[in-house]
């Protein structure tokens, strides 16, 4: 009977000394083997809630706006999809990417390549893999932002929460917003020239509109847009009968060349056409080339900031 009676005693200390290691938002909480485990927290994203490290020291990124997010805010990436243009990476981005492992693209994540990496937080968009988040979960807690497009001011808001990191996406926030009021003082006047943008591809020409990445932040500057661009849409493929809906005051235009030169080829076929030629913006002489990475493709804070230096080059150096 007194056998019986420790062995009650002994499995009731044993049952408090489990409760006591569980908890999963204590900072103090230990496992089993007595070792201490990292403290978390709920973070609410576009697939739900999900419990991340507060102090994730791995982080997988599947966008490439969020890999210019990360680095602003000082954090490099483990594991990173490859930039649309570049090799591996974005011109802009190579130097503060040498040591981070290539996991696809935005379109087809590597799985392998992510789990290989064994991180503790990975981020991704819905609007780009919202397939494989069940997939991505079960190699490590994995957060979504909802959309891309002219969003990313609010999925930069996102990756500072996912990361604990808000003070610090606040300040690199408010740097960029002080920029923007302070370059809108400068401009003065010139905001209301009407801005046109227009982008080259393989075999396509795309006019964008106000819910793009360029459109937002013209129109966080203040400038104007011609009449037919004033669309709260991202862009829209044109042929070339819809040339004359291009004309503005200024005309910044940007080429996704592949490295085939086929965007190239229609660049320069469009741009030779009697009525590319007949718009007044090009008989002003007021047409700018810039980079497709900068004004289009990786849509993330660094670019933000270096369009706008393309601006300060064009409207206030003169």
């Amino acid at each position: 009977m007194l056998k019986k009676g420790w062995l009650i005693v002994s499995l009731g200390i044993l049952m408090i000394l489990a409760a006591c290691g569980t908890g999963g938002n204590n900072e103090n909480a230990t496992n089993s083997g007595g070792q201490e485990e990292a403290a978390t927290r709920t973070v609410s994203h576009a697939m739900g809630e999900t419990e991340v490290p507060e102090k994730p020291e791995k982080v997988v990124i599947l966008t490439n706006e969020g890999t210019e997010a990360l680095l602003a805010m000082g954090v490099t990436p483990v594991g990173a999809v490859q930039s649309w243009l570049g090799d591996p990476w974005y011109e802009h981005i190579s130097d503060d990417m040498k040591d981070v492992e290539v996991v696809g693209t935005e379109s087809e994540v590597n799985l392998e390549a992510v789990a290989a990496l064994k991180p503790d937080l990975i981020i991704g968009n819905k609007l780009r893999q919202e397939d494989i988040y069940d997939q991505l979960s079960a190699i490590a807690p994995t957060v979504y932002s909802e959309t891309l497009k002219g969003d990313w001011q609010e999925n930069f808001k996102f990756y500072a929460k996912a990361l604990n990191m808000e003070d610090k996406g606040e300040e690199v926030m408010s740097a960029y917003t002080d920029r923007i009021d302070s370059m809108s003082e400068e401009l003065g006047d010139q905001l209301d020239q009407k801005v046109s943008v227009v982008r080259f591809l393989a075999g396509q020409t795309r006019i964008y509109y106000k819910d793009s990445f360029s459109g937002v932040i013209l129109e966080q500057l203040g400038f104007d847009r011609p009449k037919s661009q004033q669309k709260e849409d991202f862009a829209e493929e044109v042929t070339k009968e819809r040339i004359p809906e291009m004309d503005g005051d200024v005309l910044f235009y940007f080429t996704y060349e592949a490295g085939d030169g086929e965007a190239n080829s229609t660049a320069e076929e469009w741009t030779n056409d009697p009525l590319w030629n007949n718009l007044q913006v090009v008989k002003d002489g007021n047409v700018h080339e810039v980079s497709d990475a900068i004004w289009n493709t990786s849509g993330g804070v660094i670019s933000a900031n270096l369009m706008l230096d393309d601006i300060e080059d064009v409207f206030l150096s003169k």
